[in-house]
């Protein structure tokens, strides 16, 4: 890889860079929830869900670049390669870290880390999800920037976003005592897995849990001797993927499938090892139609289009349409709906039950119709 930055600013300095910082953008997963705009085949990262003109993937390259410059690596599929790389063209070609078959979040991020760490055993990474939506771009640079500083100490760190809802779709994160010499960085001391509704309120209620967005930061080495300590496996896999990158076919798929948060984050905050950086700016992970709907602007009273308006009639409704075919979509006296057409396939539900569309995806898959999803 490439030690060279880019102008960040556009004007020929590298102003606002964080030395020695990398961003890794890990980009998988298929959204059965946002089935059928997002498939297999088509991942909502490689979608423009918010009409701001840029797909998520590109939209978070974007936010990261002020950051890192030029030192943003992409792990994705092999299915997934080539759109990435016309979507970021000016990603270079060894910045894009390509997975034979899925094997959850923990062997991406350790294969960049590796890959990292051979480079440059000071390197500080920062794991960011491709299809993440963020807003307030100067919280977000001072959590980023607060986490490389305390990454550096040896911590483990991870950005805990503010939560605004009791959600039982997050997890949550355990905040403890403050770290001394940083702002506002603290001991985690436990993730939770995602709560019932009662349990949710009574986090929020006591003020010391935030949402877990997955946003890790860490020194590369860091990560993996950590990694070592509970999956030697997984950690001496990736490792040699570095070295030894004309065996990936070879080595890919001996290494464990698991989340960097069982893997990694739950046993370090066991042992006192994670540090939380507040984030104060807006997140969604954008789970659902209905999350999709509350980001883009509208009135809550009438229909949230996303596509071709003009394609969309509505008298006395109110809810979301997403619009791909271009036919004509018209509603009548229907609250709250969410109607989503593509070419070969039609979804009708309610923002109530937008959750529940993964089970479509599940049932097109026990019934063999892989071609719609």
């Amino acid at each position: 890889m490439s030690g060279e930055t880019s102008a960040a600013t556009g004007d020929g300095t590298d102003e606002g860079v964080i030395p020695g910082f990398w961003a890794v953008v890990p980009a998988g997963g298929a959204g059965t929830r946002l089935w059928p705009v997002s498939r297999a085949t088509s991942p909502k990262f490689l979608h423009d869900l918010t009409g701001s003109g840029r797909t998520l993937i590109q939209a978070t390259v974007d936010r990261l670049r002020p950051l890192a410059g030029d030192q943003v690596v992409v792990v994705t599929g092999e299915a997934h390669a080539a759109a990435v790389r016309e979507q970021l063209p000016g990603l270079p070609s060894d910045h894009l870290l390509a997975e034979p078959s899925p094997r959850d979040s923990m062997a991406a991020i350790a294969w960049a880390a590796a890959v990292l760490e051979a480079r440059d055993p000071d390197a500080v990474l920062g794991s960011f999800a491709a299809d993440h939506v963020v807003t307030g771009s100067e919280a977000f640079r001072a959590a980023v920037t607060e986490a490389v500083d305390v990454a550096r100490q040896g911590f483990l760190v991870t950005i805990g976003i503010e939560p605004t809802f009791p959600s039982t779709g997050f997890g949550y994160i355990q905040t403890g005592r403050g770290l001394p010499g940083f702002r506002t960085a603290c001991r985690v001391r436990q993730f939770v897995e995602k709560p019932d509704a009662r349990r949710a309120a009574s986090y929020l209620a006591t003020g010391e849990f935030r949402w877990n967005a997955g946003m890790f930061v860490v020194r590369a080495t860091t990560l993996l001797d950590l990694l070592a300590r509970w999956h030697p496996a997984l950690a001496d896999g990736a490792r040699l993927l570095a070295r030894a990158p004309e065996r990936h076919d070879e080595i890919w798929p001996t290494l464990e499938k698991i989340a960097i948060d069982h893997a990694l984050a739950e046993p370090a905050a066991d042992e006192g090892l994670v540090a939380v950086v507040p984030g104060t700016f807006g997140w969604d992970d954008i789970g659902d139609f209905r999350s999709l709907a509350g980001l883009l602007p509208g009135d809550e009273d009438g229909v949230i289009v996303v596509g071709d308006e003009e394609q969309v009639q509505a008298v006395d409704s109110s809810g979301l349409v997403v619009s791909e075919s271009g036919r004509l979509v018209a509603l009548v006296g229907v609250e709250g709906i969410v109607v989503v057409e593509t070419d070969d396939a039609l979804l009708v539900t309610t923002a109530e039950r937008a959750q529940d569309v993964k089970r479509v995806v599940e049932a097109l898959k026990a019934a063999g119709r892989t071609e719609l999803v």
